[in-house]
């Protein structure tokens, strides 16, 4: 696994920076909530995906593809956060000196 990371650290790095720039614009963008059933049936897709990856379902390349998939949607999720997280610190910081002038 070590070697699959620092193989593929500069798709990683990207993947984060992708889920950065997307977790900073979340805030802002204001699209419809997604369903219960349809949270209900992503969780079971990405748990179906990763049982498949650990198990070796899918041999070959295309195995491979999906592991890699697998392991670049954590740091996404993760820039994900983190640019969410920045983006309302901001967003609170400038409300709080706009109220006090």
């Amino acid at each position: 696994m070590a070697y699959f990371i620092a193989f593929h650290g500069g798709w990683l790095a990207g993947a984060f920076a992708i889920g950065l720039a997307m977790g900073w614009v979340a805030v802002v963008h204001r699209a419809p909530r997604v369903s219960g059933w349809l949270t209900w049936l992503l969780a079971a897709l990405a748990a179906g995906l990763v049982a498949a990856a650990v198990t070796s379902l899918i041999p070959g390349r295309a195995g491979y593809w999906l592991e890699l998939l697998l392991v670049m949607f954590v740091p996404y999720l993760v820039g994900c956060a983190i640019g969410t997280w920045l983006r309302a610190l901001v967003v609170t910081r400038s409300m709080r000196q706009r109220s006090a002038a």
